[in-house]
């Protein structure tokens, strides 16, 4: 067995089949990620069945080229890791499953890891974690505020009441037209239009820690509504600059308020809004003009969104901690950390 910390990483909770080998917790040796966008795009989301037909076709595939890419075998691994929560069931079944199979073939150890754990294990790739941080993660239907007193120790002190972030794009994507995924492209015509609606910031004088963005979206599509049946043309760039400042404010105006119950030296930005360039503008100059001393760790954009690589460096921490599963792991598609 190799003196190195191997571990094969799978993820297969949504619309990405990916394996990855990570050496260490901090080595990508390889990241396979094989994406269903194309598929899912004519049905405006992510259709659960098509998805998990697409895992299925794609995971062996996936695993071969990850090992061939890092220049390993099975011989040389420590563990397999795979996601099992939360995610759609089904895919994550795919995932489970082949995980499984190899560890058993193999005779090797298996970590199971939480996803959203990934996300923010991401950052891990960027610089050395450093406890307790703080971690906004905001990744498809999840909108929650992280504290992590210790490697590997997560509690939820702010979540969504409705839609997450990553939704309410998605949503309001549909009625500008945009093509599923949203986020990239409202991100970019936000950067192109000016804050013209002040559309409503909710929960916004209260001091809890949740967020709500149902609102928002309700307030988005009926102002668009609106105007087609008066037959007047609204700035489809001021609209997506509107949509975003509201949520941006939110988002950051929460994550002040926890930096202030929660001092800490890091802050880690997670999941596939993590990409969005004003949301990352807006963290950085507030953090520089109210947390000077506190740190924004962002993984680089190719790890922002769902792969095998996160899901490794979170196994890494797994695997010192010694949590394994048997052969009876199952998905858990409501997984989640505990809340406060």
């Amino acid at each position: 067995m190799s003196q190195r910390e191997l571990i094969l990483a799978f993820e297969s909770s949504c619309d990405e089949t990916s394996g990855a080998v990570v050496q260490d917790g901090t080595q990508i040796l390889s990241n396979i990620i094989a994406t269903q966008i194309h598929s899912h795009q004519r049905f405006g989301g992510v259709v659960p069945e098509v998805a998990s037909r697409h895992h299925v076709e794609q995971i062996t595939e996936c695993t071969d080229l990850a090992l061939q890419e890092a220049g390993v075998s099975y011989a040389d691994l420590t563990a397999v890791a795979v996601t099992y929560g939360p995610g759609l069931v089904g895919s994550l079944l795919i995932g489970v499953t082949a995980a499984k199979t190899l560890a058993f073939a193999h005779g090797l150890p298996l970590i199971p890891v939480n996803h959203m754990a990934g996300h923010i294990y991401a950052a891990r790739f960027v610089a050395p974690l450093t406890y307790p941080l703080l971690a906004l993660v905001v990744s498809g239907g999840h909108t929650e505020l992280v504290v992590m007193r210790a490697a590997g120790e997560y509690e939820i002190i702010g979540d969504t009441r409705d839609d997450a972030a990553g939704e309410a794009y998605d949503k309001i994507g549909r009625v500008l037209g945009v093509p599923y995924p949203a986020g990239k492209t409202v991100d970019e015509m936000a950067h192109a239009g000016h804050d013209t609606f002040d559309f409503p910031r909710a929960m916004h004088d209260s001091d809890d820690l949740d967020f709500s963005f149902s609102g928002l979206k309700s307030a988005f599509i009926n102002t668009v509504h609106h105007a087609d049946q008066i037959g007047e043309t609204l700035d489809r760039n001021d609209l997506a600059a509107s949509f975003q400042a509201a949520v941006i404010d939110q988002l950051v105006g929460k994550t002040l308020i926890a930096l202030r119950q929660h001092p800490v030296a890091q802050l880690v930005l997670a999941g596939g809004v993590a990409a969005n360039r004003g949301l990352k503008a807006a963290l950085e100059a507030a953090l520089a003009r109210e947390f000077p001393e506190t740190t924004l760790l962002v993984p680089p954009v190719r790890l922002t969104g769902d792969n095998a690589a996160m899901i490794g460096a979170a196994a890494h921490i797994e695997l010192a901690h010694h949590h394994f599963a048997d052969a009876t792991l199952n998905a858990v598609p409501g997984l989640n950390f505990q809340h406060a």
